[in-house]
């Protein structure tokens, strides 16, 4: 972890809102976030396809009614092995970087509070717990 301070993410909103020239159109910043959302799985299909530093192994998920919630969550898999390498981390990162810039930037010509919505989906997460299965 670094050392330095990161944004709060009223902060980053303020950032993305003066930092957004060119694509201040909601279309715009709705084609902007359709694309950023396909570079960064791009970005992660290039790091298994190209790059080989992680892998992926799907197949079906094992699920036992009889069993547990607890015990089935430590029986799924993500079907991932290995680790990014710092090519790959970094360009990743970069992707999802510009894809939260353009998320962001929605909320803002939105007139929704980043914060609000982060909150909102953890108080979510919080109160439906395993409920809010995905």
């Amino acid at each position: 972890m670094s050392t330095k301070e990161s944004p709060s993410l009223g902060q980053f909103q303020d950032q993305v809102s003066q930092l957004l020239l060119r694509h201040r159109s909601v279309l715009d910043i709705m084609s902007k976030l359709d694309q950023t959302s396909a570079a960064v799985n791009r970005s992660v299909t290039k790091a298994i396809t190209d790059c080989g530093c992680i892998e992926l192994n799907a197949s079906k998920q094992p699920f036992n009614e009889l069993q547990s919630l607890d015990a089935s969550q430590s029986n799924i898999n993500n079907h991932l092995s290995g680790q990014l390498c710092e090519h790959c981390k970094e360009f990743v990162e970069s992707s999802l970087g510009r894809n939260l810039f353009y998320l962001t930037a929605l909320c803002t010509q939105l007139q929704l509070d980043l914060t609000e919505v982060v909150t909102a989906e953890s108080t979510k997460c919080s109160t439906l717990g395993l409920f809010n299965l995905t």
